[in-house]
Formats: structure tokens, sequence, C-alpha cells
């Protein structure tokens, strides 16, 4: 199965190995070469990677002429340059003669560029989400997935996202058994959803670690089971709750109470991970309150119940995992 990596201008070096690594594995796995992976470039020669590394493709793009079963585009670090109008005429060419066709993080904005993405579900790492659905209007941007299948086209988000749509195809070409064994060798001990949140909310509120909102933030990570209506947040802002509603939406990109629910998945979610504890127990050291309601923000949020979620995610349970949650 012949597979097409194309690499743009500033490529992050990750996205290489780790796809090529990927099919790899698979290809170990059954014993035979079932993935032919090329690299392609915009022209002949080796090429610097962002990081430093030199790569030596296997063809310029106007060298390679077989049709493909899958082509994916490789990201930069930041936004790729825009190729030249030979080398985007030839992505849609070889789009339209593959089974499958999709990107790696920033490589959705080469698709952008090449017009493919019009009409589709997409993602991208969520630094740039904002970015590519304001540059390609017509996309359907999802800035919190870890990777979206929307036909014969699938994009994922930040770098190491590329291992789980990697192992997607895997499953969907060699099944889950494959699939699987190439996660273990990666230690990627379970594959994970590409409707899975692509980031941690406290993640995201670092970016605003200075903001007068800190105090706030920490609070409700510290303290998920107390009072943290709006009226409680605003005291500790010391400011009065209107003000405090529209100046934390404003900063934070989020209301205070969705702010809120978030952070106590993401605490509901490290304890489903690192600890035995009943789902009951962990509602309630969550701040959900009751099984059911932490099951109704699960399913709202991360797409799958409590029970799901842990039995894809836990790992040994080691009391220490527990014991950070518990002097949270």
């Amino acid at each position: 199965m012949r597979i097409v990596i194309f690499v743009p201008k500033d490529v992050h070096s990750l996205e290489i190995a780790g796809l090529m690594d990927v099919f790899a594995e698979a290809n170990a796995r059954v014993g035979k070469a079932f993935y032919e992976a090329a690299i392609v470039a915009e022209r002949d020669g080796a090429i610097r990677c962002a990081s430093g590394l030199t790569v030596l493709p296997d063809y310029a793009f106007d060298a390679y002429t077989i049709a493909p079963d899958t082509l994916l585009v490789a990201g930069s670090v930041g936004v790729p340059h825009r190729s030249g109008e030979q080398v985007l005429d030839w992505l849609v060419t070889v789009a339209a003669q593959a089974r499958r066709y999709g990107s790696v993080c920033t490589g959705a904005f080469v698709l952008g560029d090449a017009g493919l993405l019009k009409g589709r579900r997409v993602t991208t790492h969520w630094q740039f989400a904002s970015l590519l659905a304001e540059r390609f209007p017509e996309a359907l941007v999802e800035s919190d997935r870890l990777f979206i299948r929307d036909g014969a086209m699938i994009t994922s988000a930040g770098s190491s996202a590329l291992i789980d749509l990697g192992l997607s195809l895997v499953e969907e070409d060699l099944g889950r058994e494959t699939a699987l064994y190439v996660a273990r060798r990666l230690v990627v001990f379970l594959k994970r959803p590409g409707d899975q949140s692509q980031f941690s909310v406290h993640l995201a509120a670092q970016a605003i670690d200075c903001s007068r909102l800190h105090n706030v933030q920490q609070y409700v990570l510290n303290h998920p089971a107390a009072d943290l209506a709006v009226t409680a947040l605003a005291k500790i802002a010391a400011m009065s709750a209107r003000n405090f509603t529209r100046v934390f939406s404003q900063e934070v990109g989020i209301s205070p109470s969705d702010y809120v629910e978030l952070t106590r998945i993401d605490v509901a979610r490290f304890l489903l991970e690192g600890s035995r504890l009943s789902l009951a127990s962990i509602a309630e050291r969550s701040g959900f309150g009751s099984a059911r309601a932490m099951r109704r923000a699960f399913v709202s949020h991360v797409g799958v119940t409590p029970s799901d979620y842990r039995d894809r995610f836990q790992t040994s349970g080691d009391g220490a995992r527990v014991s950070l949650a518990e002097n949270g």
C-alpha cells in the first residue's frame, strides 16, 4: 500500500519520523512490506527540518507519478509558507487519485491553499485553529479534536496526534490487533479516539498565566469540589459577578461555568486514569456530586462515559498519582 508523505518547508521532523515509525512497526507485525511510504518534497535534495535535522526525500513532487493509496501532508513549525501553484495543483491531482488523504497539524493550511478543505470538517493544532478558520472560511474547523475523518479526508491536531491518526489508519487497513501492537511498540499504551480533547483546559489556561484571573483558575483546579458558582469565584477575583463573567469569558475564551465543568472533567479523568476509586468517589472528589452528573458531562464533552474512558486509559493505578489529586 503506497503512502505519500508530503513535507513543506520548515517541516516538523517528528511528523515525518512518527508516521514512518507507525507504518514500519505495522510492517514488522505482519511480516511484510504492506506499507510502502515515500517522502515527497517540493524539490530534489536534502531538506533541513525546523529542528535542524536533515532529511533526504525520496522524490521531488514532479518526479512522483504513481497514484498512492494515501496522501498525508506534514506540518511545519508554525504556519507553512504557501507552496507554489504547481505543487498545489499536484496535491489536488494526487488527492483525487488517492483512496484517502489528509494532513498532520499545520499541514491543514497546505490543503487549504490547494482548495481541499471546502465544506470539510477538519482540525489542526489548537493554537492555529482560529487562524485556519479565518483563512479558509469554507472549512468546518473543530479546534478541540485529536483527529477528524470526513469522508476520504483525515486531519489531525498537534504533532503527537499523528500517532493517533496513524494508528487509526493501521486499524482500518490491518485490524485492531495490529494497531494495538504498534501502539504498544511505540509505548502508546492505548489508542485515543479522534473526538478526544486535544488539550487540557489547564494547558490552555497557561497562556494567561499572568492574568488577574490566574488565582481564580488555580482555586478551581485545587478545589474542584468546592462552591464554584460565579458569585463565589467573583469574590476571589474581587469583582462583581457581572464584570467577572464578562472579563473571564473575554480572557479565557469560555464562560466561568464551562471552565469549572471542564476542570472537573480533567480532575475526574486524572482519577479515572490513575486510581481504582469508584465512580461515585471520583464524582464526589471532582465536584460533580454524583456519578450520574459526571456521566452526563463526560458524554457531552469527552464523547464517552467515565467507565469507557477508564477502560481505555487506566494505568497501573499506583498510589503516587492518587496522592497528587488528593493534595490538589
